[in-house]
């Protein structure tokens, strides 16, 4: 699942226990945890009720064996926004992430425009009319985080938080380095200046 969703574009903290689970909740905080409810030290219905008693917003998709009404009802009840019963095809798990991960920003569409850009985030591509800019995984990755966040401050953290798992070490500049790079690429497809910094802070996808 973890591989499957790295490959669809996503950062991703992994564990198959229980207690380590609550840790990365507690450490961090997600878009989307996909939770199993079958875990050793610590049931997965535990560690939902833990994480809907300090934090309201998060996602949560359940994949579980458990597949009656009765468990299907509790899950929903314990706070879970979605249910996958195993087994479940892994294009399955990947676009219920998709949906949760915009719905966790108040989106419905896979699509988001912005100053001539067309972003989609279910093809994961970026245009400028009929231009398809042509992106690394990464540079779409924070272009999508900067698109699902638009006329916000995404600081340098959230950032890092989106292009990386845990405990995976990359050079400090790399955040810039990909910045400096979407700017010349909107740029060269005609497109106006969106991509703007705020010093001390992060960087803004905005008109102005």
């Amino acid at each position: 699942m973890a591989e499957s969703l790295r490959k669809a574009g996503y950062a991703v903290d992994e564990t198959g226990d229980g207690k380590d689970g609550l840790w990365f909740l507690k450490e961090n905080r997600y878009a989307v945890v996909v939770l199993d409810l079958g875990l050793p030290s610590c049931d997965g219905l535990e560690i939902l009720s833990e994480l809907r008693k300090s934090d309201k917003d998060t996602s949560v998709l359940i994949v579980t064996a458990r597949d009656s009404v009765q468990d299907r009802v509790e899950g929903l009840r314990a706070g879970a926004d979605d249910y996958l019963i195993k087994p479940f095809a892994l294009d399955e798990l990947v676009a219920r992430v998709q949906v949760l991960t915009r719905r966790s920003f108040g989106l419905r569409n896979a699509a988001i425009e912005i100053g001539g850009l067309l972003i989609d985030t279910l093809k994961r591509s970026a245009a400028a009319g009929e231009l398809t800019l042509k992106l690394t995984a990464m540079e779409f990755s924070l272009l999508e985080l900067l698109a699902l966040r638009k006329g916000e401050v995404v600081t340098r953290a959230d950032m890092w938080d989106q292009l990386y798992d845990f405990d995976q070490d990359a050079d400090s500049n790399v955040v810039e380095v990909l910045i400096a790079r979407l700017r010349k690429k909107m740029e060269e497809a005609g497109l106006p200046k969106l991509i703007h910094t705020r010093r001390g802070s992060g960087y803004i996808l905005d008109t102005c």
